[in-house]
């Protein structure tokens, strides 16, 4: 039986082979913020324009994230069918980011606090 992601002869062997599942997958995913980093492009920079800190910085990656999901499991044939589950499930724990935001109290250690100090002090210091 023909399948519509059929491999090149000299390729079946990779049909066979387990491990090889989600390559696709796992290569998209990272290349996504890769290309972001170096290109510039972020999606919480555009967020914390149309709003304020933190939490603009952790929609935008949770976003981000649901995005490389989706166009990595739609490139990769043994995820397609999943590209809509993944993708809800990644949507299901924004629901929570309000109820953390009133009763968790983030430690005066937690990486957001610090944060714009550290970079601060990046940016004025010269690099070699």
């Amino acid at each position: 039986m023909e399948h519509a992601h059929s491999l090149p002869e000299f390729l079946h062997f990779l049909e066979e082979v387990d491990i090889l599942r989600g390559v696709i997958f796992g290569l998209v995913h990272t290349i996504i913020p890769v290309i972001g980093y170096y290109s510039g492009w972020s999606i919480n920079r555009l967020l914390k324009i149309i709003s304020n800190g933190y939490i603009a910085g952790l929609v935008g990656v949770i976003f981000a994230h649901i995005i490389a999901d989706f166009i990595a499991a739609t490139l990769d044939p043994h995820l397609k069918s999943a590209a809509i589950g993944i993708v809800i499930g990644g949507l299901i724990p924004l629901s929570v980011i309000p109820l953390m935001e009133k009763y968790v109290t983030k430690s005066k250690y937690h990486v957001v606090v610090g944060d714009h100090e550290d970079l601060k002090k990046d940016l004025k210091s010269k690099h070699k």
